[in-house]
């Protein structure tokens, strides 16, 4: 936004600075050019005042001499004809342009007794030369035209210099406000960025972000303590849900613990048959409680948590889990297969990688039957991410329940009875969200689930 307010000022102000040079620079050229149009036509009037006067030799022997002298001197070309259009005195380098449409024309209007009131605009690319012409006489008393080629050289090298200082002053005023323009630019759009940053921040997790500029117009000032006003509120408030979440797991923890116990010291006392088979039953469902309760209480640590990013050895964390992984997929007729890349490194919570390959292959343990196969690629990807991947061939998840797999709580109907809370992948998807990154699930190719960890890379 800040690269296109800025294009959009430039072009405004260039616009600006090309409308008032452009008119300034054809007005100098056209003043330029009368000012060498009344210093030319005041020479040719006095030419014609002698031509005018010629009655016999020594008159014409005059006038040639005069008109040789301002040829000579200002490298012009003079001639002086009848109305028939023959020369009466002619002086000057061939007199370069009398032959053209310009010069008839000149002297036709001054045969008809009128002067040459306007000339072709002196430019610095030209016309080289100009033409002009004056009668000789007056009225019906017109006797001849004076022609005169005049070189502009001098009016062009004029236009010239003028028009450099012109252009000059525009880029100079063009850079002065493309200066203005960028700090305007800056002064509205930092306050922008900043909130830009805030949000950004605080949809990624952070609840502590706010915007700090205290720069820019009132209006984004407003918008800025509005923004923290809200920031703070909504921070407030998961803030309250988390610690009641976590406040009820722990607290619920001891008259749990306490029923599990009376539960268990009841037992001796209970004789076989059907009191006993419903005693186990209560003494599994508590004890399930007990681990949603931890599970809820992990949940509440993860999303509450205050530390920072740092720099881990993905590689290591991998082989670590999967050496600890092996033991227990082995017990359970499951093989489990590493492939880790070396040297890969991630910036995310510490030991995040641990942690949600730990909540993978614990549901592969629960859900892969035995003889199954599990399988844990670890490789970096474009993008500057570094990919962790757990597949299995066990019987997956149907595509209309892939969606639901991250959400808290979310089991399938045909696994309801294996033992689990069903935050495990929550707790994973919260972590790798948290560390700047996402955690994916599809299905395996034939069968079987995919679940793919993406970490941004140090």
């Amino acid at each position: 936004m800040r690269r296109r307010l800025l294009a959009v000022l430039m072009v405004l102000m260039g616009a600006a600075a090309l409308l008032l040079s452009v008119p300034l620079a054809n007005s100098y050229a056209s003043e330029r050019t009368e000012h060498l149009l009344l210093q030319r036509r005041s020479e040719a009037v006095r030419f014609a005042d002698l031509a005018d006067r010629v009655r016999t030799e020594a008159d014409r022997a005059e006038l040639s001499a005069e008109i040789t002298r301002y040829a000579e001197l200002y490298g012009a070309a003079v001639a002086v004809v009848d109305t028939a259009g023959r020369t009466v005195a002619q002086a000057g380098p061939g007199l370069r342009g009398t032959g053209g449409p310009e010069a008839d024309d000149a002297r036709q209007r001054a045969l008809t007794g009128r002067s040459t009131e306007q000339l072709p605009a002196v430019r610095p690319w030209g016309p080289g030369t100009v033409v002009l012409a004056e009668p000789v006489g007056r009225d019906e008393r017109v006797s001849g035209a004076v022609l005169m080629s005049v070189p502009t050289a001098g009016a062009r090298r004029d236009v010239t210099v003028r028009w450099s200082l012109i252009a000059a002053g525009a880029v100079a005023a063009f850079a002065a406000a493309a200066l203005v323009a960028a700090g305007i630019t800056r002064w509205l759009m930092r306050p922008v960025r900043d909130l830009d940053r805030a949000v950004e921040n605080l949809t990624a997790g952070s609840l502590k972000a706010r915007a700090d500029s205290d720069t820019g117009p009132p209006e984004l000032r407003s918008l800025r303590r509005h923004f923290n006003t809200m920031a703070e509120a909504v921070a407030d408030s998961i803030a309250r849900q988390r610690d009641f979440v976590a406040d009820a797991s722990h607290q619920l923890r001891n008259p749990l613990a306490t029923l599990v116990l009376q539960l268990e010291n009841v037992e001796p006392h209970i004789g076989p048959g059907h009191g006993r088979a419903e005693h186990s039953r209560a003494l599994d469902e508590a004890e399930r409680l007990e681990e949603l309760l931890d599970g809820l209480l992990a949940l509440a640590r993860v999303e509450s948590a205050t530390a920072q990013l740092t720099d881990q050895d993905v590689s290591r964390a991998v082989r670590d889990r999967v050496a600890a992984w092996t033991p227990v997929l082995r017990e359970a007729g499951t093989a489990l297969v590493p492939e880790v890349a070396d040297g890969l490194r991630a910036r995310a919570l510490p030991d995040a990688a641990g942690r949600i390959l730990d909540a993978l292959l614990d549901n592969a343990a629960k859900f892969v039957p035995p003889g199954g196969r599990v399988e844990v690629w670890a490789a970096p990807a474009p993008g500057g991410q570094v990919v962790v991947r757990v597949a299995d061939d066990g019987p997956g998840v149907p595509e209309d329940q892939l969606p639901l797999l991250l959400r808290r709580f979310t089991r399938a109907r045909e696994h309801q009875n294996i033992p689990g809370s069903g935050l495990g992948l929550a707790i994973a998807d919260e972590i790798a969200r948290i560390s700047g990154g996402r955690l994916n699930a599809s299905s395996g190719s034939p069968r079987g689930l995919t679940v793919e960890l993406r970490l941004p890379s140090a």
